[in-house]
C-alpha cells in the first residue's frame, strides 16, 4: 500500500469521525429540546387547532446538502385555504397569516418541528438555512458551496436575518429583492463561517442563536473569528445590494 493510499484512508476516517461527532452533537441537542420544550410543543398545536382546524404542520421541499430535496416540517401559520401557491416569503403584515401563525413567525416557534427533521438526519442545529424549492436557481455564481454543508436551524444568516420580514422594502418585488438583495448576502455570511467552523464556534453559535431567537443578538467583540467575520461583513453585503437593485 502506497503511503498516498495511506493518507487518502486517514482523511477518509478522519471525515467519518468529524460526521459522526456532528451527528452525535445534533441527536443530543434535538432530544433534549424535544424533552424541555415539549409543554411549547403541545400549547403550538392546541393553538393551530383550535384556530383553524388541521392541517397543524406545514411540509414543504427543501434543498438539502449536495442539492438533495427533503420535506421540511413547520407549524401551520397560514390560512388553511391558502396552499402551497402564492409567495414563497413571509413578508411584514402578510395577510396569509393567521393570529396564531403570526405569533409563532413571530416567535420562532414554528419552527420547533424542525427537530424532527434533525432526528432524521435531514438538517443539522447548526448549518445555513435550507431554500425553498424555488430558489434553486440561486446557487450558482459561487453560491454553490453552501450546499456543501447539511442545512440547520440556526447560523448566521439566521441570526442576522431573525426578522427577515422587516427587510423587504414596502414598494419592492418580495421575491426579486430576496434572489438579488437577501440571498446574495444570506449566501455569504454562511461561506465566512462554514468552510471554516469548529465544534467550538458551532456551540458558541448556537448559544447566539437561541439568543436571538429570545430576542437579544450578542454585539461587541465576536467569541470566535468566523462570526466576528460573518459579523462585520453584513452591512457592507447588504449596501452593495442594495446599490445594485436600487433598492431603498
Amino acid at each position: 500500500m502506497s503511503t498516498s493510499d495511506v493518507d487518502l484512508g486517514r482523511r477518509h476516517a478522519a471525515r467519518d469521525f468529524g460526521e459522526a461527532t456532528s451527528r452525535c452533537f445534533d441527536l443530543m441537542i434535538a432530544v433534549t429540546a424535544l424533552v424541555l420544550l415539549s409543554p411549547l410543543f403541545l400549547a403550538a398545536m392546541a393553538a393551530v387547532w383550535i384556530e383553524g382546524g388541521r392541517p397543524l404542520f406545514f411540509a414543504q421541499m427543501r434543498l438539502g446538502r449536495r442539492g438533495r430535496p427533503f420535506v421540511m416540517y413547520k407549524f401551520r401559520k397560514f390560512g388553511a385555504a391558502s396552499g402551497t401557491g402564492g409567495c414563497p416569503l413571509t413578508v411584514a403584515g402578510d395577510r396569509r397569516l393567521t393570529r396564531v401563525g403570526a405569533f409563532l413567525a413571530a416567535t420562532k416557534l414554528d419552527e420547533l418541528p424542525q427537530l424532527w427533521n434533525v432526528l432524521r438526519g435531514d438538517m443539522a442545529i447548526v448549518g445555513p438555512r435550507p431554500e425553498s424549492m424555488a430558489f434553486a436557481d440561486c446557487f450558482r455564481g459561487g453560491f454553490e458551496p453552501v450546499l456543501d454543508f447539511k442545512p440547520g436551524l440556526l447560523g448566521p444568516s439566521q441570526i442576522h436575518f431573525r426578522n427577515e420580514c422587516r427587510f423587504y422594502p414596502a414598494d419592492a418585488d418580495p421575491t426579486r429583492f430576496y434572489r438579488e438583495v437577501l440571498f446574495p448576502a444570506k449566501a455569504r455570511l454562511d461561506l465566512a463561517y462554514f468552510p471554516t467552523r469548529t465544534r467550538a464556534s458551532d456551540v458558541a453559535m448556537l448559544i447566539r442563536g437561541v439568543l436571538a431567537v429570545l430576542g437579544w443578538t450578542p454585539g461587541g467583540q465576536a467569541t470566535h473569528d468566523q462570526a466576528a467575520a460573518a459579523d462585520n461583513r453584513l452591512p457592507d453585503l447588504l449596501g452593495a445590494a442594495n446599490r445594485k437593485t436600487g433598492a431603498p
